[in-house]
């Protein structure tokens, strides 16, 4: 042995993942502290993860910060379709399964379109890239054109809801256990934060899927909505401010799942 190794591809996969686990953290932390912020009144605002990259341009090295986050979102994005198509974490090829790996390869696409807004951020210097709040209604919009538009609109709002079911159940059972290495010191503090932040992000894809579906009901995609509507709903309900405080910090704790994540997630890279 001469002391030295090779990189080799399950090494690059997993460096991805983990970079990807910790980008998504870092979005996460800023929707959910800038609308913690809000709610409180010490001049934070109510966004979606492309108001929150935005609002980073701002900052001192915003460019670079943009920059290290688009390339964790495409890692993150290629780990998830690796997830999906490789099925790493042994989902299976039941229905069940098979509708586990769909929404991964979803996520995947996903996080590959926020990286490349990151990106047009950084090469307009802060200019338009593209409507921070307008990506659900385009989405809707679009779909809306397609055949049976109105059909695949629910569709999508079903699948969400699904999504958020599924979160919810993961972090009140705590399934997430299983993909951990956590020292035992850390699960007694770590783990209500993750059961938390799964928690109420299921709750956010509820509402967004509900949003999705009444589009689809009333044929009318400016119905469907993302994080910001979701904020502006319960802003205006009774006690929303104390209502919008909660889920903010949810999400907060969501950004500090996602990167508790990146360190001990069971990274399962096919070599």
């Amino acid at each position: 042995m001469n002391g030295t190794t090779t990189p080799d591809k399950g090494d690059a996969i997993s460096l991805m993942a983990r970079w990807g686990y910790a980008a998504r953290g870092v979005v996460y932390l800023m929707v959910g502290g800038l609308a913690a912020l809000a709610a409180l009144g010490q001049g934070g605002e109510t966004t979606d993860s492309r108001g929150a990259l935005e609002r980073l341009m701002t900052a001192p090295w915003g460019d670079v910060l943009l920059g290290v986050i688009s390339v964790g979102l495409v890692g993150y994005a290629i780990w998830r379709g690796t997830q999906s198509l490789k099925d790493t974490d042994h989902h299976g090829t039941d229905a069940k399964g098979l509708a586990i790996r769909g929404g991964l390869l979803v996520s995947a696409g996903t996080y590959l379109l926020l990286a490349f807004f990151a990106a047009s951020l950084i090469f307009t210097l802060g200019g338009d890239g593209g409507g921070s709040g307008s990506g659900s209604e385009t989405l809707a919009g679009w779909l809306m054109q397609q055949p049976y538009g109105r059909w695949l609109v629910g569709v999508v709002g079903v699948a969400i809801i699904g999504a958020g079911v599924a979160h919810g159940i993961k972090g009140w059972k705590m399934k997430f256990h299983r993909h951990f290495d956590m020292p035992p010191h850390t699960q007694r503090w770590a783990y209500p934060v993750c059961r938390f932040g799964l928690v109420v992000r299921g709750l956010v894809f509820l509402l967004i899927g509900a949003f999705f579906v009444l589009a689809a009901y009333e044929v009318n995609p400016d119905q469907a909505g993302g994080f910001a509507e979701v904020f502006s709903t319960l802003r205006s309900q009774i006690f929303g401010r104390w209502l919008l405080a909660f889920v903010a910090l949810g999400l907060f704790a969501f950004g500090l799942y996602s990167l508790l994540e990146a360190i001990y997630r069971r990274v399962n890279a096919p070599g």
